[in-house]
């Protein structure tokens, strides 16, 4: 081992040595803090960085690390490792962002850890100097080369040093008023630099539905596999275990009014409204006969239920949401004003913020005057995109090369 030339074995122990020297690192100081790296440090760290690449790469001939680096052994060794702590990475329960890890090591913040920062910069500094050892050539089959590795080497170090000055924060809005402040995950209020007014909030719910629960523990029967009853528009029947049920009338939008020995629910078309149905319930063994209201309720009524027997009572749940959409204004600083709807996996995007629909008042349901959304500003996005779309031209160039080998073959 140590003899010239290098192979894989001196690439595996000297991805060894940076392993033993990360974990050294981590249990003396702690994770990185990639707070720190936040621009312009990032940026002075990027250039310094490059800088050193070129120094490595003139100065290969006189030291011998320097070369080897940019041999396949030494990508393909540093690679291996990246790999491997990848899949513990995928092993482990990661803590969120700004958390401490639960482990000595830091493997539970993998990306933060010393270990594996000092192995992936390894591989990414293996590359960037494989880009220069091959030179900047104009040939078809170089092209696709250094499109694919060039564009990889951009994507991963702007994607690890951009992560400093990515914003991530959520803010509540109420309906009808305008609100410019958002928290991060530190529950620290931040001033932004445009503002969002709730027009109107609005929820798409799946039909509701009636289960039979357990009268003492309050869990849906059977526990392995809960069976319901979907109440979709014509549904009149249903059976659930041993009770055979049939729907008398249904109110989509209905209000609960207490007489003097029950409660029954009547039509309500206004805010707090509520699902409720009249049923009876037979049991198919012993034909008893069981009936009434039976309602999910909502913040401003309660729920019904039927008590079937001593064990089990008929329920229906809450609904669940299918869709819910946002109506906003966004104000910028600039005196711009723009309309649109934001909704769940469909973001609205405004001078480099990304706004998603998070969540809203559960407690209110559809009724909700409350939004919930986070905002997303990821400056160095557009970069790493461009590294991942000469990624993309590199495997057309790469294709495209092999076709015309294949031609050359034939003729």
């Amino acid at each position: 081992m140590w003899s010239k030339p290098w192979s894989y074995k001196e690439g595996l122990v000297i991805g060894a040595g940076l392993l033993v020297i990360g974990i050294l690192l981590q249990m003396a100081v702690g994770a990185i803090n990639w707070s720190l790296f936040a621009c312009p440090v990032n940026v002075i760290v990027l250039v310094v960085y490059i800088i050193a690449l070129v120094a490595m790469h003139l100065l290969r001939k006189r030291v011998y690390l320097f070369g080897w680096l940019s041999h396949y052994s030494a990508a393909v060794s540093s690679l291996l490792w990246v790999v491997g702590m990848t899949v513990v990475m995928g092993l482990i329960r990661q803590a969120p962002s700004g958390h401490a890890p639960a482990d000595l090591l830091g493997f539970s913040q993998m990306i933060s850890s010393w270990p594996f920062v000092l192995l992936y910069f390894w591989m990414v500094t293996a590359l960037g100097l494989t880009i220069l050892r091959t030179g900047f050539s104009l040939k078809i089959s170089r092209i696709s080369f250094l499109l694919n590795h060039i564009g990889l080497f951009i994507a991963l170090i702007t994607a690890t040093l951009g992560n400093a000055d990515m914003q991530r924060l959520k803010m509540t809005t109420r309906m009808g008023s305008a609100e410019w402040r958002a928290t991060d995950d530190k529950g620290q209020l931040i001033e932004l630099p445009l503002a969002i007014e709730l027009k109107d909030f609005t929820i798409d719910e799946y039909p509701p539905k009636l289960m039979l629960i357990d009268n003492e523990t309050g869990r849906t029967l059977p526990e392995k596999s809960p069976v319901h009853v979907l109440l979709e528009e014509g549904v009149t029947n249903g059976s659930l275990q041993d009770w055979q049920l049939t729907i008398e009338q249904s109110i989509p939008m209905a209000a609960s009014v207490a007489t003097e020995d029950t409660l029954k629910f009547t039509e309500f078309h206004s805010m707090g409204a509520t699902y409720a149905v009249y049923l009876k319930a037979v049991n198919q063994k012993n034909q008893t006969t069981k009936e009434g209201w039976v309602s999910c309720g909502s913040f401003l009524f309660p729920y019904k239920a039927i008590r079937l027997d001593s064990l089990t009572s008929i329920v229906m749940p809450e609904r669940e949401p299918q869709r819910f959409v946002s109506e906003v204004k966004i104000y910028t600083q600039e005196g711009t004003i723009t309309g649109g709807t934001i909704e769940v996996n469909r973001p609205m995007e405004i001078e480099g913020w990304k706004i998603y629909q998070l969540s809203y008042d559960e407690t209110k349901g559809r009724w909700s005057d409350i939004s919930v959304f986070e905002l997303v500003r990821d400056p160095w996005l557009p970069v790493v995109y461009t590294g991942i779309i000469m990624m993309m031209a590199g495997a057309i160039c790469l294709f495209v090369s092999a076709q015309k080998r294949k031609e050359e073959d034939k003729a």
